[in-house]
């Protein structure tokens, strides 16, 4: 993570940094209270570029959730992604090494993950 950030090579879809904030505030065992989840999501605005949520990201994030199945959340980011040129979505949340129209998903968590496929493609 710290070779992504210092690299300035990360990039979000604004979905990722408003999932970031619920689930710190409202879904763990613990929630941070609002002041440190909005300084965390900043932090993390500040070091990755993050891709903005338009119109066509929107139609093109309503076809893929038809077309594939996947949530219309899931979707958005798959959208962004792709209109971006964003070669790999880091998740834990689909099948590790699934592609769709040229996206490819990569678990980080499984060990069949190579970091090193990320610095190759940028």
């Amino acid at each position: 993570m710290a070779r992504v950030v210092s690299g300035r090579t990360g990039v979000l879809s604004v979905q990722c940094l408003t999932e970031f904030y619920r689930t710190v505030r409202f879904r763990l065992p613990e929630p941070l209270d609002p002041a440190a989840a909005l300084a965390q999501v900043e932090r993390f605005a500040d070091a990755f570029l993050v891709l903005d949520l338009t119109p066509i990201v929107v139609l093109e994030g309503c076809r893929a959730s038809g077309t594939y199945g996947l949530s219309i959340w899931d979707a958005l980011i798959w959208a962004a992604a792709r209109l971006n040129q964003v070669p790999y979505i880091l998740t834990e949340d689909t099948q590790h090494e699934r592609v769709l129209e040229g996206v490819r998903y990569l678990n980080p968590f499984v060990p069949q993950f190579e970091p090193g496929i990320l610095a190759a493609r940028r």
